[in-house]
């Protein structure tokens, strides 16, 4: 049998669910909720921690708690990396049009709000050991974010490595001023002759930091989802490790594996 408070969070979900309080419209206050519910106050706040563990309303520190408006879902494919491949030989013109984020969103490019920062930095030993160099060897470290203009929070963030040596002979690629990069890294590299031949992906869900959660805009008791994504050359070379960062209360993961015929 449901508890009080869940009883009480039910019929606010379904009022939410229903329609009758739309995305930004306020609940009435803890004071007024003990009345029309005839319980505590210790009651009604565990029953609105539910809905915000939900996601489904926000509590403002000295306002009240609001409908939370329901953020662009994410649907990452494995199919998305051959789709980044074929689209890295188009024209300039033709890979300005669209990007990766639009592909997993179905928003446009205007839609969105983009950043890069890149720096130089020294492998450690993780990262060594995933590229297969030695420890501080030049590597560079470009972050990115791009969100919706709507919303105030990423998709994801995505922290890529890629061994300086290997990117130098384009200057171009060191340079966080030309970002957006139509075709993105897979673009990139083939500018200075990298095929990448083969793209390994390890998911790991985990709870958020409280940096994460606030940087992505979690509700309470959301985790997070891990992708290391290696990207490995023709010559069986790791030519980037890409570390992504995905809410979890917004990106769901598709694999499609064709299977060899008998």
């Amino acid at each position: 049998m449901a508890k009080v408070y869940e009883q009480i969070a039910a019929d606010l979900r379904e009022s939410i669910r229903a329609g009758e309080r739309r995305p930004g419209d306020q609940l009435p206050a803890e004071s007024a909720l003990e009345k029309t519910y005839k319980r505590s106050g210790p009651t009604i706040r565990h029953a609105l921690s539910l809905l915000e563990a939900e996601g489904l309303i926000e509590k403002i520190h000295g306002r009240g708690s609001f409908v939370r408006s329901p953020r662009i879902p994410v649907l990452r494919s494995n199919e998305r990396h051959q789709w980044e491949k074929s689209r890295a030989r188009e024209s300039t013109p033709q890979r300005a049009k669209t990007g990766s984020t639009e592909h997993d969103t179905g928003l446009t490019v205007n839609d969105l709000v983009f950043s890069a920062r890149y720096r130089e930095i020294k492998a450690n030993e993780d990262l060594a050991g995933a590229l297969g160099v030695p420890e501080g060897t030049p590597l560079l470290e470009r972050t990115y974010r791009t969100r919706y203009a709507a919303e105030d929070y990423p998709f994801n963030v995505s922290v890529s490595h890629i061994p300086v040596s290997l990117i130098e002979p384009n200057p171009d690629l060191l340079d966080e001023g030309r970002e957006p990069w139509p075709g993105g890294t897979f673009n990139q590299l083939l500018t200075v002759g990298i095929e990448v031949a083969r793209v390994d992906e390890l998911v790991t869900a985990r709870p958020p930091t409280v940096e994460e959660a606030e940087e992505l805009g979690l509700p309470p008791g959301t985790s997070v989802l891990t992708v290391r994504k290696t990207c490995v050359d023709t010559d069986d070379r790791v030519v980037d490790i890409a570390d992504v960062l995905l809410p979890g209360d917004r990106t769901k993961l598709q694999f499609t594996t064709p299977l060899e015929r008998w």
